[in-house]
């Protein structure tokens, strides 16, 4: 057990503060290990079965809301955020009315945030260690069962939104989270409030009606997981709804009132990677597996493998104008492809094509 005087105590948070800034984190925040109300949320989302096939969700039981199962001897949690939208992002909005085009959330659009946070984490903790000696921590980025987002409220970094992500007043939704888990009883921070009042923006404009209530996202219905987290097939009655969205969905946050206050991030690791935020479907189609780990490698993209980037693709070029080109490179794709997942979704959007062209 460390015996920092409170005053060194308050000073070494000062001095967190300013180290973490340096290290391109935005925003800092400390917290306890109670997270009594987050874990009864997770418990009735659980029971609903609102987290599909993220097996994960559950069965580390109580460790997620209870940092000390987690790791031992903690006490605090430090919480940082670190904003992720990229300065030359071309417009959202424009981009999902170009069904010819493919949307990719923002925040995969640069290098792995992963590894990013994970690397200024370790360097932190090291300053922290030359002023304290050794310390017991544990660093988490996404990475296992962390309730990051009821972490970062208590730390006073935003609220949780209707949505479910992260909302701060001056920046929006467009910011990771990483949390230090540790053994110093450093000073506590205030934690947020909710400043969404009567707003259902995010509620009103989810494409799948994935926000069953306010707080309460059904994965099941989600894009992002549709996308990312689901290795099968993706349910019929989404497919449509999907619209160009290939990887990800940012919709809720696109309307959301509070992003007007974000700001573009100057983080060079951030920055857009093979002109993906603007890419042609037929380009991203013609792409081979190994072109694919070629141009998503450092990047978080290339966690869901070709398999499921060629599903979501094909329900993109379902969905897009009819054109012969299109029919055409699906026809080609199906000759050449011989796995049951993505030949129904050849199928699909061949049909949709096909359809689509009859009328017209």
């Amino acid at each position: 057990m460390h015996s920092l005087s409170p005053d060194k105590l308050h000073n070494l948070t000062n001095k967190i503060n300013f180290w973490a800034k340096e290290m391109g984190f935005q925003a800092v925040g400390i917290s306890d290990t109670d997270l009594s109300q987050a874990e009864k949320h997770l418990h009735q989302w659980l029971k609903k079965n609102y987290h599909g096939s993220m097996d994960y969700m559950q069965k580390h039981g109580n460790k997620r809301s209870r940092p000390a199962l987690l790791h031992n001897n903690t006490i605090r949690i430090i919480s940082l955020r670190m904003d992720y939208f990229p300065q030359e992002s071309n417009d959202p909005f424009d981009l999902l009315n170009s069904s010819n085009l493919a949307y990719i959330s923002r925040y995969a659009l640069g290098r792995d945030y992963h590894k990013v946070l994970r690397s200024r984490l370790k360097k932190l903790v090291a300053k922290i260690e030359l002023e304290t000696g050794s310390i017991d921590s544990r660093i988490f980025v996404d990475s296992a069962p962390v309730l990051e987002k009821a972490i970062a409220e208590k730390a006073g970094l935003g609220w949780i939104g209707k949505h479910s992500n992260l909302l701060s007043r001056d920046a929006g939704s467009w910011f990771f989270l990483g949390e230090i888990y540790i053994d110093l009883p450093l000073p506590i921070s205030t934690p947020s409030q909710s400043h969404c009042g009567d707003c259902s923006a995010c509620i009103d404009e989810c494409p799948t009606q994935a926000i069953v209530a306010p707080y309460q996202v059904d994965a099941r219905r989600c894009i992002s997981y549709l996308t990312i987290e689901n290795k099968e097939a993706i349910p019929v009655e989404f497919r449509k709804a999907m619209g160009n969205r290939i990887y990800g969905c940012d919709d809720c946050q696109l309307v959301c009132p509070w992003n007007r206050f974000s700001e573009n991030t100057n983080e060079t690791d951030f920055a857009i990677r093979h002109k993906l935020d603007k890419p042609a479907l037929l380009e991203l189609f013609a792409w081979d597996e190994s072109t694919f780990l070629n141009k998503t490698e450092g990047t978080a993209i290339r966690r869901i493998g070709y398999r499921s980037w060629l599903r979501n693709i094909c329900i993109a070029l379902g969905n897009a104008d009819p054109h012969p080109n299109i029919l055409q490179a699906l026809n080609n794709k199906k000759t050449n492809n011989f796995d049951p997942l993505i030949q129904e979704h050849l199928d699909w959007a061949l049909q949709e094509q096909t359809d689509k062209l009859t009328i017209k």
